[in-house]
């Protein structure tokens, strides 16, 4: 008879995403994983399969927790410039307030995984997708309003706001000084004007 899981899976991504945070996915150890989740290797093993699977699901808690809730804002309904600045202002007091401890899990993973994991490389095209699909939903109905000049193509304008906000977290990594960041902020944000 199989033994019944005795631990709270939900918590243990928690406690190895932060861990994949700190030290990418090749310096974390199974020790540190098992270490941080208060598990064995053997249940790790038993649970996610490999440190890859528990790296899978740290990704996938990842995107549930940092770029969902951006994806909510972005589908709040209020003033496109308004909910754009929201999540460049979100995104930037995250950074500051992470300082040089942790480092984005998807910048991380595009510069450490991507190139030879597709399972990775599909996760951050998903995440980064429904980012960019959002902010297009809303420069879209913000042109169509005339919040927004109309003569940027929506799709570029969405490309250009996600590959800034993870620049922002490259940066951030390096110096999380918030105004520094906020000034990068406002020239990103001025592809609005």
């Amino acid at each position: 008879m199989a033994r019944t899981r005795e631990f709270d899976t939900d918590a243990a991504v928690a406690a190895a995403l932060e861990v994949f945070r700190h030290k990418g996915y090749e310096g974390a150890s199974m020790r540190d994983l098992a270490q941080a989740t208060g598990l064995g290797s053997g249940s790790i093993y038993a649970a996610f399969g490999s440190k890859d699977g528990l790296y899978l699901a740290a990704l996938d808690l990842y995107r549930q927790r940092y770029a969902a809730p951006l994806v909510e804002i972005l589908r709040s309904g209020n003033d496109a410039r308004d909910l754009i600045r929201e999540v460049f202002v979100g995104a930037v007091d995250d950074i500051v307030r992470d300082g040089r401890r942790f480092a984005c899990l998807i910048v991380g993973a595009s510069m450490e995984r991507a190139h030879h994991d597709r399972r990775v490389a599909d996760r951050l095209r998903a995440t980064t997708r429904s980012l960019e699909h959002a902010l297009f939903d809303v420069l879209a109905e913000g042109q169509l309003r005339g919040e927004i000049p109309a003569d940027r193509s929506p799709g570029d304008l969405a490309g250009f706001l996600v590959t800034s906000l993870q620049g922002l977290r490259v940066m951030g990594a390096i110096n999380p000084d918030r105004a520094a960041l906020m000034r990068s902020a406002e020239v990103a944000l001025s592809c609005l004007d």
